[in-house]
């Protein structure tokens, strides 16, 4: 056959613009006339790259003024189907003796149950389905890594291996063995079907390409372009194509200035010095972006020297500085002791800007702010690179104000869209059993019920959550179907639970579930709720695809998941799915994942979020098998992807103005820049301060903060009308009055109160406990009073169970709640001197011409005939210090509308005002007595002759003052008052409260 005398190897330095410059050396070197470019065969790495090299097409046909084009066929190397892709050229009959590919997804489904079984040979411990299912996908994938390297299972068993597992640690070992276990397994199942592995079968094509075009080299030109892969089986498809008359490799950012010490110094590469030793080492500079390169090249056997460099140009090139300041940015530890001495041409990083931000919501801004002034210019592209999906998202909602459409051309996870979040939501009913939040979050989706009806939908909804408030119900739809009743819309209620039957019988099944019977309800109901909208859009036809294959596959599989796992396991698939936006952004703006950015250039490139951990990521070890039996068996390390994404970032660098931005805190915490960013900074030395960008964030902190200065909000002194003020005062509410007025006035003036969020938090909210053990015992009371007697525990538990209370929360309070019950009725026994007459009575009296009203727990008839008020607390109870400051004014208050008043035809003078609380003593037992008042050892508090008076002048104050009298209701008038913060953010407390704070500490020191 005829070769070329050397390989026709090339490669387009970082500053030419990758995409443009092919394209501007593709044209001449391969058009012909009446063809255009049509015999051309082009070989590249993704369908992205595919689209930005026919953008470049596009772009090289408008800059030359052609009048049309017939551009080449693209075939993308990662092609499932690559023969039928390649067509004739990789053999006219087909390629009907290589096997074909198993299906991924039931890959999937059938690894997981191996894995199963693998781990019950091995004795461990099965973990849930859900989790089971991810380490499988985990296990795919590594099993996909070692067929791309070549890898066979008998290599498990060579002498390399076996020395390095001798020095493993047990876990690895035991890990190991479960790998070959499983792989095993497949294997025998694959050769059943007559199948091979995906990246088998693209091996196999690779192979049978190479060994083609060697022996009979095709007719028309072939070229690869822009593919960093360093498969084996494709780096010698690649050295083949490179043999080629007519035919080439280009390579992306090769840097062939690098001296050769420095190239020895990124270690082996995969090229063993002599037969028996390993192709790579600890030692081996993975993470240097010449890494990958280096290794492909190896692989191909072919020398740097052979390499030549491309010549033409893009429309967005750089000077040709750029490279060589890359080249010297990125260089291996030890060749970077030459910077002591670079000249300036070797670290001119002219046009390249580095801006720090306090916020990832302030970076986000920024680079909006940088592309919309970068757009005004016309024709002027600009493109953001991120691997922070939030980042992304943040900017396009940026840009969305000055309504510039944005594509994020990574795509969103499944799991975040419309369609996928309804679907999860749904799911999380069967996981969760009718959770509030998520039963809320999915009758009022977006999706839901859209058009007409949706009005009345939404109405219902919210008097349904409105009584939904609070701690969980109960399991079941019984204590659901109260909250319907209570909420007055009983037959919106009776639909939906027609509709969320199929998901209670999921969710109340014991047991595994079938995976594709679950997924049918779900996509059922789905249909139901939302109708084809759910279907219509990207993410609907995307959530389609996933539904159908998880169906198929798990149904022939006979896949079980346990309703609990339900929803984790779906969010896992959704998250492993990326839904791109259709056409129709701004045709000057992109915004690119690392994987994406490859082979594309634009005016301006906005390297975002360059911190350690998101640029470059961590490196994560193989779940499965410990780093040695990598190397053993010829794999890089995990480092190599921190190579590739310097490998990014050089790339970006060569655009002709770059941004590079980073935040000193995310929402998880403060940051540590990344580690180029670093050598850039070093590289740039005391000039780095000269490559600040200062402008952008000042016109960001005006953009948004630029208003008149504005007058600090004032502490709140309401001053309502007499008409207004003319309000009862409760007996709770007396000390509210005296010490934060802000807060009476908002609740009795303003007639506003808190809601209880939705399954709310009983760790965090105690008024629940109370109010279930006031009715426990005032049912038991008003039993004893009806000549009933009945066991108090008894009681509870009726009241308990009418409840919605979930099992949990009553499982974890009831034992504390029976002791402190049984210690009431205990004391009760043994006091036979005084006479319970009243229970939960309401009482009220006029003084001072405002009616004073409240509800005494208990009113006992003491034997001198008077009367004793007997207030119940979950809790521990305020003290007598606290009755005696103010902040604790009920009971005696109920002791003046006993006096001055009555209780339902119940008067007399009260003496006696106890608090009984179910809470634990200090000696571990529950239950005790407490008289606010300073009786026995008690240092504080009111003598019991006080009392009375005390509360008396309490009253007279508050009425005097506020109800009848015209001061203002300061809010936190008494800093010390222990009241509630229901009010706080209505007051404003948090703009005020400091200031004042500081304005006092002012007038102490003068």
């Amino acid at each position: 056959m005829a070769e070329a005398t050397l390989p026709e190897i090339y490669s387009i330095a970082a500053h030419r613009g990758f995409a443009d410059a092919l394209v501007a050396g593709l044209v001449p070197r391969y058009s012909e006339p009446g063809l255009g470019l049509a015999r051309l065969t082009l070989l590249l790495p993704s369908s992205r790259a595919a689209r930005s090299v026919s953008e470049a097409f596009i772009r090289h046909a408008g800059e030359t003024g052609a009048a049309g084009l017939l551009m080449p066929r693209m075939v993308m190397v990662g092609d499932v189907e690559l023969d039928e892709a390649l067509g004739s050229l990789l053999d006219p009959l087909g390629a009907e003796d290589i096997p074909p590919a198993a299906d991924p997804t039931r890959r999937w489904f059938e690894l997981a149950a191996m894995l199963r079984l693998a781990m019950e040979r091995e004795g461990k411990a099965i973990p849930g389905n859900a989790a089971l299912l991810r380490l499988a996908r985990e296990l795919g994938g590594t099993m996909d890594r070692l067929l791309a390297e070549g890898v066979e299972p008998e290599d498990f068993l060579s002498e390399a291996v076996l020395g390095e597992s001798q020095n493993l640690a047990e876990h690895w070992l035991s890990s190991t063995k479960l790998f070959a276990i499983v792989q095993q397994l497949w294997r025998a199942r694959l050769a059943e079907r007559g199948e091979v592995d995906l990246a088998t079968r693209r091996n196999m094509l690779f192979e049978r390409a190479a060994r083609h075009w060697r022996e009979t080299p095709p007719a028309t030109p072939i070229v690869a372009a822009g593919i960093t892969s360093a498969a084996p089986a494709l780096a010698r498809l690649l050295r083949v194509v490179a043999e080629l008359l007519q035919g080439a490799v280009i390579l992306p950012d090769l840097d062939l200035a690098l001296d050769d010490a420095a190239w020895q110094e990124l270690g082996r590469a995969g090229q063993a010095p002599e037969p028996g030793t390993l192709p790579f080492t600890t030692g081996e500079a993975a993470t240097h972006p010449q890494y990958h390169l280096k290794l492909l090249l190896n692989r191909m056997g072919v020398a740097r020297g052979e390499v030549r460099p491309w010549h033409r140009k893009g429309l967005g090139a750089a000077p040709p500085e750029r490279s060589h300041a890359i080249s010297s940015l990125f260089l291996p530890p030890e060749a970077s002791k030459a910077w002591v001495d670079l000249s300036a041409d070797k670290r001119r990083l002219s046009g390249v800007r580095l801006l720090t931000c306090a916020t990832s919501e302030e970076e986000a801004q920024a680079i909006a702010l940088a592309m919309r002034e970068a757009i005004e210019v016309p024709e002027r592209r600009v493109a953001l690179v991120t691997p922070d999906r939030a980042l992304a998202r943040r900017v396009v909602q940026h840009l969305a104000r000055w309504n510039i459409v944005a594509d994020d051309t990574a795509g969103r996870p499944l799991s975040l869209t419309p369609a996928g979040r309804l679907l999860l939501e749904l799911a999380e009913l069967v996981s969760e059993g009718l959770a509030p939040v998520a039963l809320v979050a999915a009758l009022g989706h977006p999706l839901v019920r859209r058009g007409d009806r949706r009005r009345a939908w939404l109405e219902a909804l919210r008097a349904f959550e409105r009584r939904l408030r609070g701690p969980r119900p109960s399991p079941g739809m019984e204590p659901l179907r109260n909250v319907a009743r209570r909420a007055g819309v009983e037959v919106w209620w009776e639909e939906v639970e027609q509709l969320l039957d199929p998901l209670v019988s999921l969710a109340g099944s014991e047991g595994e579930i079938s995976l594709a019977g679950s997924l049918d309800a779900l996509a059922q109901l789905g249909e139901v709720l939302a109708g084809e909208d759910l279907w219509t859009q990207e993410d609907g036809r995307a959530l389609a695809r996933l539904i159908e294959e998880f169906r198929l596959h798990a149904r022939e599989a006979g896949a079980g998941i346990a309703p609990g796992e339900l929803h984790a396991a779906l969010r896992d698939a959704m998250d492993q799915v990326a839904v791109r936006p259709p056409y129709g952004g701004h045709p000057r703006i992109a915004i690119y994942g690392l994987l994406e950015s490859r082979m594309t250039r634009a005016d301006l490139v906005i390297c975002g979020g360059l911190n350690e951990g998101t640029w470059p990521q961590a490196p994560s070890p193989d779940p499965l098998l410990a780093p040695a039996i990598l190397r053993a068996l010829g794999m890089p390390g995990p480092e190599f992807r921190i190579g590739l994404a310097a490998h990014d970032l050089a790339s970006a660098l060569g655009a002709p103005e770059a941004l590079l931005t980073r935040a000193i805190r995310d929402m998880d915490g403060p940051t540590i820049p990344s580690r180029f960013l670093l050598r850039i900074e070093a590289l740039l030395g005391e000039r780095a301060e000269d490559h600040r960008e200062t402008r952008i964030p000042a016109l960001a902190a005006r953009l948004d903060r630029f208003a008149p200065p504005t007058v600090p909000y004032p502490r709140p002194q309401p001053k309502p009308s007499a008409e207004l003020r003319d309000v009862p005062i409760k007996v709770t509410g007396l000390d509210r009055l005296l010490g934060d007025p802000y807060q009476f006035y908002a609740q009795e003036i303003l007639r506003l109160s808190g809601l209880d969020p939705l399954d709310a938090d009983p760790a965090c909210d105690f008024a629940w406990q109370g109010t279930l053990a006031h009715e426990v015992l005032r049912r038991w009371h008003k039993l004893r009073l009806d000549g009933t007697k009945v066991p108090i525990l008894a009681v509870a538990s009726e009241v308990l169970g009418e409840a919605n209370i979930h099992p949990l929360l009553r499982g974890l309070w009831r034992p504390r709640l029976d002791e402190g019950l049984e210690w009431v009725a205990r004391t009760i026994n043994e006091q036979p001197d005084r006479e319970i007459v009243a229970i939960e009575c309401k009482g009220e009296m006029k003084f001072d011409g405002v009616r004073v009203y409240g509800r005494a727990d208990r009113i006992d008839r003491l034997a001198d005939g008077t009367l004793a008020i007997v207030d119940y607390k979950t809790g521990h109870p305020p003290s007598a210090a606290q009755v005696e400051a103010g902040y604790a004014l009920q009971l005696g208050t109920l002791g003046l509308i006993a006096r001055e008043g009555d209780f339902e035809g119940l008067s007399g003078q009260a003496n006696g005002f106890e608090y009984w609380s179910l809470a634990k003593r200090k000696d571990g037992e529950f239950g005790y007595t407490d008289v606010p008042m300073k009786v026995g050892n008690k240092k504080s508090g009111l003598l019991p002759e006080e009392f009375l008076p005390t509360h008396q002048r309490f009253l007279h104050k508050a009425i005097a003052q506020y109800i009848k009298g015209d001061h203002p209701f300061t809010a936190k008038l008494n800093p010390d008052y222990p009241g509630y913060n229901d009010y706080d953010q209505l007051m404003r407390l948090a703009e005020w409260q400091i200031r004042l704070a500081d304005e006092g500490e002012s007038e102490d020191e003068a």
